[in-house]
């Protein structure tokens, strides 16, 4: 009821309060990082998703909620996260990997060097 109150107020004296929604269904991501340009331990994590390795970390391979809406939207469950190590971070990191599909065999796999701000995906 406060905050309706002081929005109210503010058009009171004229000005103007503007609300962008996001839109449902965002765009897939159009830029491209190749294979190669990856960082050595996202290639490494690549290589372990394709032949369905095993993970340093506990969250790898757990679902991906897509919550920011960055990617293309699938159903829950479509995609799952993987930690690319960051030389000299405490913790996991701000990179991770997100692919789609099947464990092994996934449709598309996405970079993101800045902990899900934005997405590439990656080509071979």
């Amino acid at each position: 009821m406060a905050v309706r109150a002081g929005v109210l107020g503010l058009l009171a004296f004229g000005f103007t309060v503007s609300v962008q929604a996001r839109s449902p269904s965002i765009a897939p991501p159009t830029a491209v990082i190749s294979l190669a340009e990856l960082p050595p331990q996202g290639r490494e994590v690549y290589g372990r998703i394709r032949s369905g390795g095993s993970f340093r970390h506990e969250k790898d391979g757990s679902v991906f909620g897509n919550r920011e809406r960055l990617l293309p939207p699938r159903e829950r469950g479509y995609y799952r996260e993987y930690t690319v190590r960051t030389p000299g971070a405490r913790d996991r990191g701000a990179r991770r990997i997100v692919c789609g599909g099947r464990p092994k065999a996934p449709d598309r796999c996405y970079y993101t060097s800045d902990h899900y701000a934005s997405f590439r995906e990656i080509v071979e």
